[in-house]
């Protein structure tokens, strides 16, 4: 038997993504032990084969695997902490939504009480936990990644960030940031070409056409990003600028919300005021890096 198959496995929480975890690593072969607040949500897994743990602190084993996927950071904190004993040696895993912050200080948490601590993030929906589609971020110390990299492998595409455990929360709200600038990027245009009487399915085409094409620049932008020069290859800021007015103007003139526009509109004509007009599109890297306040 395999190392995959023989990694024992605990979750501790079963809403629906804890729930499709469980079930994904006792499809693999990994012995699977759950805990919850709730036991009978623990039913239909228990009728396949899991373990249903009366206490956390019976959940908690020096040679598993524990996933903590809970409410929030405090609910972690809370059930966790009366189990200082049998924390020592474990290996957790929180898949608990927060910020980098909070993860950095949970790793700090659990290593004074002698664990070890990766923390991670989940992008997919529950029904795609299992498969190659559910892509789960890890980061935090990079032996104990890998000492677990192949029980995991049972979760999805598994890919580990770095050392830092904060990094799997600043890659998932940067994704979040990815994802509903597209959505809104798309809806404004959608809002604009709907007072013409083109509706949304007619326009998706396009606009996906138009997404993958700029995402074809972002690793040319990156180098100038990480470089700090911004040589204006394609278009300079300034000419940018310009046609970020004309697309307030249309909106307003068609009647649709300008706000989204207007708001891109004034951060580049600070970049332009900073002497910045005449460089690339990537140099409003500058403005992003800013609080608003500065």
């Amino acid at each position: 038997m395999n190392n995959r198959t023989e990694t024992p496995v605990t979750i501790i929480g079963l809403g629906l993504m804890g729930q499709a975890l469980a079930g994904a690593f006792l499809k693999a072969g990994h012995p699977t032990t759950v805990w919850n607040r709730t036991p009978s949500k623990a039913d239909r897994l228990v009728a396949q084969g899991v373990r249903l743990a009366p206490t956390v602190g019976d959940a908690l084993t020096a040679d598993s695997l524990t996933i903590v996927c809970v409410t929030d950071y405090p609910a972690l904190y809370e059930l966790l902490g009366a189990e200082e004993a049998a924390l020592h040696g474990t290996t957790l895993l929180n898949l608990t939504s927060g910020s980098s912050a909070q993860a950095r200080e949970a790793a700090r948490w659990a290593e004074q009480r002698g664990a070890r601590y990766l923390d991670g993030a989940i992008m997919a929906v529950p029904p795609a936990i299992g498969t190659a589609d559910a892509v789960i971020l890890l980061s935090g110390p990079e032996p104990d990644f890998a000492a677990h990299e192949s029980a995991l492998g049972a979760l999805g595409t598994v890919t580990h960030l770095g050392t830092d455990p904060g990094l799997a929360s600043l890659y998932d709200v940067a994704g979040l940031a990815m994802m509903w600038s597209v959505l809104n990027a798309w809806l404004q245009g959608t809002a604009m070409l709907r007072t013409a009487g083109v509706d949304a399915a007619t326009y998706a085409p396009f606009a996906r056409q138009i997404a993958a094409v700029v995402a074809d620049w972002l690793p040319g932008y990156a180098e100038q990003i990480d470089s700090g020069s911004f040589p204006a290859e394609v278009s300079a800021l300034e000419t940018d600028a310009r046609a970020m007015e004309h697309l307030i103007e249309e909106s307003e003139a068609v009647g649709v919300n300008a706000e989204l526009p207007r708001l891109l509109k004034a951060m580049a004509d600070r970049a332009i005021a900073a002497g910045h007009g005449k460089e690339q599109y990537p140099v409003l890297i500058g403005e992003f890096g800013k609080r608003r306040n500065d």
